[in-house]
């Protein structure tokens, strides 16, 4: 074979090699706007450091206002995970129908910080989350006892969704042996940021991966709180950080691997993603 023919042969066969390993890639669709925190900012953060794993294709969606939600239809089907930076106008019913069914077919959804706050009237939508940013009429409180033990407070009795001053705070990993927490430190120091607390909802078939005390001298319940935690719905996969404020917070090395970590698992069941 000719020299020249050898040289664009191989080079044929470096294309066919670099498609198919983009194919391998996950698709991840960021919904990001409308909400009161630097979404903008935390959105290119967020692509920034899931690009860098070099395990993510990743587009965002931008809604700006309630006609662009109203408007909103895109193919669910095209993506193995959505991650939700947004809490703004509620989607129309025929994309909430699609969203629904996209989970339970097998699809991933990531909650990150204030997307908690969405959509209180969707039902299904917070069967899904688990927990969200509620007032204390809405639904159950999870908190977690010293002992380890989950404590369900009903609705009506105790604090609603808020926080305290943000603050630097520790992180506690609960769940050592899940794909999402496995490797991480027992307990970590996590920068300065916003500690939810009183979140309420459902709270059904949890699994509380990480949890942070939130001190009374803080601004905070006296008691743990749930950071982070994932649920099954049909054969998809919910995952939810409370982590992450800002730029900053979501940079956090270890707020930031379980942000990246929990969007792989959203979307494969599985975790290659290393603890560094």
């Amino acid at each position: 074979m000719p020299k020249l023919s050898q040289w664009m042969f191989a080079c044929v066969l470096m294309t066919f090699a670099s498609l198919a390993f983009a194919a391998d890639k996950i698709n991840l669709l960021i919904i990001d706007g409308q909400h009161n925190h630097a979404w903008a900012k935390t959105t290119e953060a967020i692509k920034e450091m899931m690009i860098k794993t070099d395990r993510f294709n990743v587009e965002v969606a931008t809604l700006k206002n309630k006609q662009e939600s109203e408007a909103f239809k895109p193919d669910f089907t095209k993506y193995q995970v959505v991650l939700m930076n947004y809490h703004g106008s509620a989607f129309s019913e025929e994309t909430q129908k699609a969203f629904e069914k996209f989970v339970q077919d097998g699809g991933g959804l990531a909650f990150y910080h204030a997307a908690v706050f969405s959509f209180a009237k969707w039902d299904n939508w917070n069967k899904m989350m688990g927990l969200g940013w509620r007032d204390n009429k809405f639904g159950d409180r999870i908190s977690i006892d010293d002992a380890g033990k989950i404590v369900r407070t009903p609705k009506g009795e105790g604090p609603g969704g808020s926080h305290g001053p943000a603050h630097e705070f520790q992180v506690i990993t609960r769940e050592k042996d899940h794909p999402i927490t496995k490797g991480l430190p027992e307990k970590w120091s996590h920068v300065k940021d916003e500690l939810y607390h009183g979140q309420r909802g459902p709270a059904e078939n949890m699994e509380i991966l990480a949890i942070s005390p939130s001190l009374k001298e803080k601004g905070g319940t006296g008691t743990n709180e749930p950071m982070v935690w994932a649920i099954p719905v049909g054969k998809g996969r919910v995952f939810v950080s409370l982590l992450g404020h800002d730029v900053p917070a979501i940079s956090d090395p270890n707020a930031a691997l379980i942000l990246m970590r929990g969007c792989e698992w959203a979307a494969t069941g599985a975790v290659t993603i290393p603890v560094k």
